[in-house]
């Protein structure tokens, strides 16, 4: 079997679906030029690799980018696949959702919907979003989510046949760049609570702000550790009881601070007031750190209660505070939940389980051996000129 993976974002997720497939099959693994190179050392030698123009376009669609669409194109069509495979995460996919229609097509959706506030009515980003999402709902054969309530919302609200959806752990993807940073022997420095990503609303943000004092009531000690960038910071500092109690690293944090600050940590706190899933998790676990959660989308889905982590309802400041107080006060469940959740990580999220959820429906959708399909089998509508750099 022959298989294109094809991203313009999630590097670190793609990189190591391929690795993994590369194992079972032949891979193509299809690359933007944006901050690549970073990346390319993590890439297992049997993984074939094209690599396309985009920095220019920084995701702008516009008839400026029909060459870099033709260049894709192209080079999974001198590939021929069996299956191609793409990360739902970015315009460009629009037109060559189509003129990869020969091919049976597989997407993970990474969110299936805009989160609250991101989705603005007149914004050009926002409809275009929407555009993509709805093209990869309507024109691929199936679909992989990171979550059983994730599926429930498109067969329930967008009306997908149950069976073109299938449930995948969100995986180890973002543990890598990070723990090799790691710094043996570094344990928690003091009680520290550790939010860590981007700054956007319904990330709930204000929730642990509103959690603090409850928080540093019981643990005197204790300390909110913000990592991070979104949104105007100002509101947030606006709502702090005591900003003496709060460190804030409000920026793009690179993975080696990244590393250290989570080594730092004694609980990692996602108080997220919606969600799809969010790879803060499995980096937690991948850092033998407990988290407590939010019980919204598919999070709770990968946290044990009690076991990896606690599950709170969203918006409830004194039951988040409730659940960070009994990690902060019991060091030794700490790090039994650390532990716990590193196992899980290695194992029912660690990708060679997650690949053997996915071979089977990539073996489901190939041409049977001997057989090549042809554009009459399936809708077709262009293709394109050669392009780009191979290994």
């Amino acid at each position: 079997m022959r298989v294109a993976c094809l991203t313009f974002w999630f590097y670190d997720y793609t990189i190591q679906m391929a690795n993994e497939l590369a194992r079972h099959t032949e891979v193509l693994l299809l690359l933007p030029d944006y901050r690549t190179d970073e990346y390319l050392e993590s890439i297992d030698p049997e993984v074939k690799i094209r690599i396309f123009r985009y920095s220019r376009y920084a995701g702008r669609l516009g008839p400026s980018c029909y060459p870099v669409i033709r260049d894709i194109a192209d080079a999974i069509h001198d590939f021929r696949p069996d299956i191609v495979h793409f990360q739902v995460n970015n315009p460009m996919l629009c037109p060559l959702i189509p003129m990869l229609r020969r091919y049976p097509l597989v997407a993970t959706f990474h969110d299936i919907e805009p989160h609250p506030g991101e989705d603005r009515l007149l914004d050009i980003g926002s409809l275009l979003y929407r555009l993509t999402l709805f093209m990869s709902r309507a024109l691929t054969d199936r679909m992989f989510v990171h979550g059983r309530a994730l599926k429930d919302i498109l067969v329930a609200n967008y009306r997908v046949p149950e069976e073109r959806v299938h449930v995948i752990p969100i995986g180890e993807h973002e543990v890598a760049p990070f723990v090799k940073f790691e710094e043996e022997g570094r344990e928690p420095e003091g009680l520290r609570v550790l939010f860590f990503g981007r700054i956007h609303r319904y990330k709930g943000l204000d929730c642990l702000i509103q959690a603090e004092p409850l928080i540093t009531q019981k643990i005197p000690g204790a300390r909110i550790v913000i990592a991070g960038t979104g949104e105007d910071f100002g509101r947030y500092e606006e709502m702090m009881a005591d900003r003496d109690v709060f460190e804030v690293y409000n920026y793009r944090i690179p993975y080696e601070e990244g590393a250290r600050l989570f080594q730092q940590a004694s609980v990692v706190a996602l108080p997220y007031i919606e969600a799809s899933q969010s790879g803060v998790i499995p980096t937690a676990y991948g850092f033998k750190r407990p988290v407590v959660v939010t019980d919204t989308g598919s999070l709770p889905e990968i946290v044990d209660d009690g076991e990896t982590g606690y599950v709170v309802p969203p918006r409830d400041p004194e039951a988040l505070a409730g659940a960070i107080v009994r990690l902060l006060e019991d060091p030794a469940a700490c790090r039994r939940m650390g532990e716990r959740g590193y196992m899980k990580l290695k194992t029912d999220m660690a990708w060679p389980t997650i690949v053997r959820s996915i071979l089977p429906v990539y073996r489901d959708l190939a041409p049977a051996p001997g057989r090549e399909e042809t554009p009459a089998d399936r809708t077709f509508t262009g293709r394109a000129p050669a392009a780009g750099k191979e290994r």
